[in-house]
């Protein structure tokens, strides 16, 4: 019920979860799932500092579950930025598999992700499916694979390996993996987040595919994960030094792809799509070569399901009252600003 973000607790709900808080016979995972639920009830009763505090009590224990390290994402960034780099992709010009179907929508969790998909997912052209595990589930493979058994053919490394054929065997693969998922349409959509630190594995295999990178100022975003129990595959979310260094990492990697691959990625920021609906759906449509459809102004009477915790908020129209909500919070985020350094807060808008 805590995920449904619209909903609020009853009266006598939040007094059994405030009950539940003092209990110490709770599991420790009973325990994460009653303090972020207890969070989202003090923060939609206006008791910011009180939320804070169950939102930091849920995160810390499944940051000491976790073996996330921040070092490990950053060296594997770095490496990518070493790997592929213009000379890179210039040398491979032409491979890979020349379908046009895939939009990728990637980035942070909690960026405006789904409403983008929404919003493409209403036009007629277009499939929307899932948060795909394809992608990463290759970048396993070429970790695992029998070429990876010395350091300099690990991946990302692995990428200067492939051969043509190769890549274009495994961008048809994946055109033949995905088809499950779809409903005929001529497009459909990738939402995997984390697909953003792989592109270049996808421009190889499937370089006429669509980028679409979704965008959030960086404390509104970091609140965010930081107030949302993801089921899985996002560790970088239980604290506020790991967040910020994601998200710095992210911003440093997203500009060197644009750098190495100008054009192939449209950025798009979710306080635009907000501001001003009709000129980012068009701004949106453009990029994709889709032409326009009043349906996408009108997502949210889009019927389809939904697995992600915005699933709910996507169903309502276009509203401005979750820009700001991260400042509910402000005095005890010194640690995610000094972790995002002065450079991304003064790049980024800040809603």
């Amino acid at each position: 019920l805590a995920n449904l973000k619209p909903s609020r607790f009853t009266d006598e709900i939040s007094a059994a979860l405030k009950e539940q808080t003092d209990n110490a016979d709770l599991s420790l995972l009973d325990r994460v799932y009653v303090s972020f639920a207890y969070a989202k009830d003090r923060e939609d009763r206006g008791e910011f500092e009180r939320a804070f505090h169950f939102y930091a009590a849920g995160n810390k224990i499944k940051r000491a579950q976790s073996g996330y390290t921040a070092a490990a994402i950053h060296e594997e960034h770095a490496a990518q930025k070493a790997v592929c780099d213009a000379e890179f992709f210039a040398a491979r010009q032409g491979w890979g598999h020349a379908a046009a179907d895939p939009i990728f929508i990637v980035g942070l969790p909690r960026s405006g992700s789904t409403l983008l998909e929404q919003i493409l997912s209403s036009h007629s052209m277009v499939d929307g499916t899932l948060e795909l595990p394809n992608i990463l589930t290759l970048t396993h493979k070429l970790r695992r694979g029998e070429k990876a058994t010395r350091e300099k053919n690990r991946y990302p490394a692995a990428l200067a390996g492939l051969t043509a054929a190769e890549c274009a065997e495994l961008g048809e693969a994946y055109i033949k993996d995905t088809m499950m998922h779809r409903r005929g349409a001529a497009f459909f959509i990738d939402k995997m987040p984390n697909n953003f630190r792989h592109l270049g594995l996808i421009k190889l295999i499937l370089p006429n595919a669509k980028i679409i990178d979704a965008r959030r100022a960086p404390m509104a975003c970091c609140v965010s994960c930081f107030r949302q129990l993801f089921a899985e595959g996002q560790e970088f979310t239980y604290s506020l030094p790991d967040l910020g260094a994601y998200y710095r990492d992210y911003v440093d990697l997203m500009r060197h792809w644009n750098r190495v691959l100008p054009g192939w990625i449209l950025t798009v920021r979710h306080e635009d799509v907000v501001n001003d609906l009709g000129s980012e759906v068009r701004r949106l449509l453009d990029f994709c070569a889709l032409p326009f459809e009043p349906a996408c102004l009108e997502y949210h009477k889009t019927q389809r399901n939904i697995r992600t915790p915005s699933s709910e908020q996507v169903r309502r129209p276009i509203f401005r009252s979750g820009l700001d909500s991260w400042k509910n919070f402000a005095p005890w985020l010194g640690g995610l600003r000094e972790a995002l350094g002065d450079e991304v807060l003064g790049d980024e808008v800040l809603g």
